[in-house]
């Protein structure tokens, strides 16, 4: 990822004549939406086969001798492993929905594009809920802790995996044809863009980051500010 550059520029706020500096980011590139996919699904694949692995330890069947652990401390190492490549494929993937975003025209790839990280997450776990509870000759401690760990990772996995904010390219090449080559503006934790730098929703932050629409939504702010938008349409009146 190309380094970010960082500019200060002197601000006007929009309900005053009092002058602020406020530090103005340059956005990074967008990147490639098919390395972070392949990323994604390269790590889901890691992830499932320490799903695998975990349930043979469980199952007595594999033992790791140069982990100095207990076979439930394993399983436990497992399935932590496997919930931290399952959340960091899912970010990739979500990061590459909001640079080539799945078009709303076919509903089942808009679908599965959009909840891809959650499927994974349940692959990634749900065998080895089903298989654990379901072994007559596991320990019954072993079985119960390890089975809340992995319905907790479950969970964990599902919530960092669904994308909050989606588009779809319909929305994206029309948020594009409308403002064109303008700069917007994003908090570093907002959800929207900005067309107007004074906006009073950014009055609480002093940084700010400035690019295209295009590198707006890639950085997951996917729709355009209400009160930029009320303004935007005032001044074309």
């Amino acid at each position: 990822m190309a380094e970010q550059k960082k500019t200060n520029k002197k601000i006007v706020k929009a309900e005053g004549s009092t002058e602020t500096k406020r530090t103005v980011k340059e956005a990074p590139k967008t990147g490639n939406a098919t390395g972070l996919r392949i990323g994604a699904v390269v790590l889901w694949l890691a992830a499932f086969g320490l799903e695998v692995l975990a349930l043979m330890i469980f199952c007595g069947n594999v033992t790791l001798s140069f982990l100095p652990l207990s076979t439930l401390a394993q399983v436990i190492v497992m399935l932590v492993l496997d919930l931290i490549l399952v959340i960091i494929g899912s970010q990739l993937w979500k990061k590459s929905n909001h640079i080539d975003p799945a078009s709303e025209k076919n509903k089942l790839k808009f679908w599965l594009w959009n909840n891809m990280g959650v499927i994974a997450c349940v692959i990634a776990f749900v065998p080895f809920i089903v298989l654990a509870l379901t072994n007559k000759e596991a320990d019954a401690k072993t079985k119960k802790i390890a089975s809340i760990v992995a319905i907790v990772a479950l969970l964990i996995g599902g919530i960092a995996s669904y994308d909050f904010n989606p588009i779809s390219a319909e929305e994206k090449a029309e948020a594009m044809a409308e403002l064109g080559d303008t700069m917007v503006y994003w908090t570093p934790f907002g959800k929207v863009y900005h067309t107007d730098i004074d906006c009073q929703a950014m009055n609480r932050t002093d940084t700010v980051t400035e690019g295209t629409v295009e590198q707006a939504i890639a950085a997951n702010r996917t729709r355009l500010c209400k009160y930029c938008e009320n303004r935007d349409a005032a001044a074309g009146e």
